[in-house]
C-alpha cells in the first residue's frame, strides 16, 4: 500500500537518481515499464548509469533509439520506474517531454536520449500484518562497467543536463 503520493520526486530519491553517488549505485537494475501498441505493459531493465534526475521534475534517459521500449515511449508517451532496493520502493510515473534525441558520437550504438517529466511518484510501504517484513536485497547485474567505457561516457555525457528540441 502507498505510503506517500506526491507529483515530485523527494528529495532523497532526486539525491539518489542524482547520479551523484554513480559509482556506488552501479550494478543495481531498475525495471521500466513503457506500454505496447496491444497496451500490454512492456518492461526493461535501466541502470542508475543511464538515467539523471535533474530536479524534482525532470529525468534524463539513455537507451537505444531503436529498441521496443524507445518506440513505445515515444508513441504512447508514458513510463514507470520501478525501484526497489532495502531502502525504499517507488514507483516513478513519467511523460515524455521529448526524444528520442541522438547522442553525439553514439549513432553506432544507436543511443538515444528522452527528457521525461515526473507526473507522480508512489512509495511502497509494508502494511500492519507484514510488520517486520522488508526488501534484503534489490536486483544487480554483474561485472559492473568501467565508467572510462566509451559508451558509458557517451551515456554519462548525454545525461549530462537537460536536452529537449525547441
Amino acid at each position: 500500500m502507498p505510503r506517500h503520493r506526491t507529483t515530485a520526486l523527494p528529495p532523497a530519491l532526486h539525491e539518489r537518481l542524482s547520479q551523484r553517488d554513480l559509482a556506488r549505485r552501479l550494478g543495481a537494475v531498475m525495471p521500466l515499464v513503457t506500454l505496447d501498441a496491444a497496451g500490454f505493459p512492456h518492461p526493461m531493465a535501466v541502470s542508475y548509469l543511464e538515467l539523471k534526475a535533474y530536479d524534482g521534475k525532470s529525468i534524463g534517459l539513455v537507451i537505444q533509439a531503436t529498441s521496443g521500449s524507445a518506440r513505445n515511449l515515444s508513441e504512447r508517451n508514458v513510463a514507470t520506474l520501478i525501484i526497489v532496493e532495502p531502502d525504499g520502493v517507488f514507483y516513478v510515473k513519467l511523460r515524455r517531454v521529448d526524444g528520442p534525441l541522438k547522442v553525439p558520437g553514439a549513432e553506432a550504438l544507436a543511443l538515444g536520449y528522452f527528457l521525461l517529466e515526473v507526473i507522480e511518484v508512489l512509495e511502497d510501504a509494508p502494511a500492519d500484518w507484514e510488520a517486520g517484513m522488508r526488501i534484503t536485497q534489490g536486483a544487480t547485474y554483474a561485472p559492473v562497467p568501467s565508467l572510462d567505457e566509451p559508451w558509458a561516457r557517451l551515456t554519462l555525457a548525454a545525461v549530462a543536463a537537460p536536452r529537449a528540441r525547441v
